[in-house]
């Protein structure tokens, strides 16, 4: 009878070791994921002239054949779930002082206004839990400080509604009430400008149709279609009808590549000579849900020396995790 009585309690002790190993498996996990993305930055030196690099260009250089660092997912220094969410350890802010003049924004309706997020992830107004969801009115305001201090630049500001239920065009009246605002900071238009039209104002990108008819009001149409999957590792470059504004748009954007897939997809040359081009170095790998930094922390060094040793033709070039030194090594190749 003594053994009996034991018996049960054993397996309970058990069950409960059990679960608490789990649990502590699980609780190291959240941990992990939540502490990694604050450690993930970059170098902040600052370059000199970063600020100012496109007042040594000609008025009349057309935005579409200069080679411009771009930042992706501009708004996530501070995003939920930073692990697989987080592309960039600098403001925006920063990184328009770096030399970024092309901002991946991705927009959602948030209550009268719109929040950048990443997918369903809400960017944020700082690391703490308690910060305040990142708005577009956060970002407008450091993009109109920085046109106003260095009026010789542009900057491309390239919107997709990332999230919610609204249609199109109830996201464009949204987005359309921030622009009338302050509609004198903005070029609006359906074809890309010159450098010298588009000097001291955003130039509105948009990656959806008009379907609110604002006709140039809504900006130029940015198209391409999706570039996921990772079954065919030798294309590069999207085989289907892309454009911005009504020019030839060639552009890639792997985003599933794994490391050496990106690299060769990167450095693969556009068909046309005469395309905008468009290259993403961002990628998150095979897996549903990546880790954007693992590959940044080593496709980026990659394109430094690629810039740093030769020089070459890179158009519109959009990265993650971005600093002063590779927006540098970008822009000069336009020298």
């Amino acid at each position: 009878m003594e053994n009996t009585k034991k018996a049960p309690k054993k397996g309970i002790r058990f069950l409960l070791m059990v679960f608490g190993g789990i649990l502590a498996v699980l609780l190291l996990a959240v941990v992990v994921l939540v502490t990694t993305p604050l450690t993930e930055r970059v170098d902040a030196a600052p370059v000199a002239g970063s600020a100012d690099w496109m007042a040594r260009l000609p008025d009349d250089v057309p935005l579409g054949e200069l080679s411009i660092p771009g930042a992706h997912d501009a708004g996530t220094q501070y995003v939920q779930l930073g692990f697989f969410s987080k592309c960039q350890a600098r403001s925006v802010g920063q990184q328009l002082e770096d030399g970024f003049r092309y901002l991946d924004i991705r927009l959602a309706v948030s209550g009268d206004g719109l929040g950048l997020n990443h997918g369903f992830c809400e960017c944020r107004t700082g690391a703490a839990p308690w910060s305040g969801r990142l708005m577009l009115e956060d970002v407008l305001e450091d993009c109109y400080a920085f046109l106003s201090a260095h009026p010789t630049e542009t900057v491309i500001f390239a919107v997709k509604q990332e999230h919610g239920d609204e249609s199109v065009a109830e996201f464009q009246h949204v987005l359309d009430r921030y622009i009338q605002a302050d509609i004198e900071r903005w070029y609006l238009d359906s074809e890309l400008p010159s450098l010298g039209e588009a000097r001291g104002r955003l130039v509105l990108l948009r990656r959806y149709d008009d379907e609110a008819e604002l006709g140039m009001s809504a900006g130029i149409a940015l198209v391409w279609p999706n570039q996921n999957g990772y079954d065919a590792p030798a294309k590069a470059f999207s085989d289907q009808d892309c454009f911005v504004g009504s020019l030839t748009l060639a552009v890639q954007d792997r985003y599933e590549y794994d490391e050496e897939e990106k690299w060769a997809a990167f450095c693969a040359e556009a068909d046309d000579p005469d395309a905008v081009v468009l290259r993403f170095l961002s990628t998150k790998g095979h897996m549903t849900f990546g880790h954007p930094y693992r590959y940044a922390k080593e496709l980026n060094p990659r394109l430094l020396a690629l810039c740093e040793g030769q020089d070459v033709s890179l158009g519109w070039t959009v990265i993650d995790f971005g600093n002063a030194r590779l927006a540098s090594a970008i822009y000069e190749q336009n020298f």
